[in-house]
């Protein structure tokens, strides 16, 4: 299995350290770590051998490689998309019955409802926008789901940017910006795949039409 690092982790390591954040960054990645064990652990249950795991500014990407038929391999992704977020709620709940300092306590459930609902935005691709897309792919083609998974992670990521800048008016944190910066340079990396692969698919298409003639 490939493990990679993405260096804008240390980007962000200096920034939250002199926002005097670097602690809930910390207890973050830990349970985003723990977020993705969930991820692992459920391809694993599902027979699906672990490919990559890619370590980012803001959790652990996981992939994995399968050579089943395809529309069983989209239900397993949903299951294993899912398996993430279950993971922080599940934290959440045995956190809230432990006997243990109310401060560390609040840390605890504060970060883990935070990755579930970060993950859980409908944006591709973070868990929310990966269910969504096995969930188009299960109705419509390959390049029609990605269509409508490309055109609502756009949507989602222009509102976000509405709400987060009301958000950084009035809460003055900076660290805000550095989580928009993050996503939009995700979705415009996710466009440029979307593009080379609509434009190969036309190629195809084309090609196809002028053996049919």
């Amino acid at each position: 299995m490939q493990i990679k690092v993405n260096l804008q982790i240390f980007l962000f390591i200096i920034l939250f350290t002199l926002t005097h954040q670097i602690e809930i960054y910390g207890w973050i990645m830990l349970f985003a770590f723990i977020h993705e064990l969930g991820h692992m652990v459920t391809g694993i249950l599902l027979k699906l051998k672990p490919k990559s795991l890619n370590f980012m500014p803001f959790g652990i990407s996981i992939t994995f490689e399968s050579y089943e038929y395809k529309r069983l391999i989209e239900i397993k992704k949903i299951i294993i998309a899912c398996a993430g977020p279950l993971t922080n709620i599940i934290i959440c709940v045995i956190a809230s019955l432990l006997h243990i300092e109310d401060s560390t306590k609040e840390i605890i459930i504060y970060s883990n409802i935070l990755i579930a609902l970060f993950n859980l935005i409908p944006l591709y691709p973070l868990d929310g926008g990966r269910i969504l897309k096995g969930i188009a792919r299960l109705r419509y083609k390959e390049i029609k789901a990605d269509e409508i998974i490309n055109t609502i992670s756009n949507i989602v990521i222009i509102i976000l940017t509405a709400i987060s800048s009301i958000m950084i008016l009035y809460l003055k944190n900076i660290s805000i910006i550095f989580i928009l910066i993050y996503l939009w340079l995700m979705i415009i990396k996710e466009n440029r795949k979307y593009n080379i692969k609509k434009r190969m698919y036309k190629i195809l298409q084309k090609n196809k039409q002028c053996i049919d003639i």
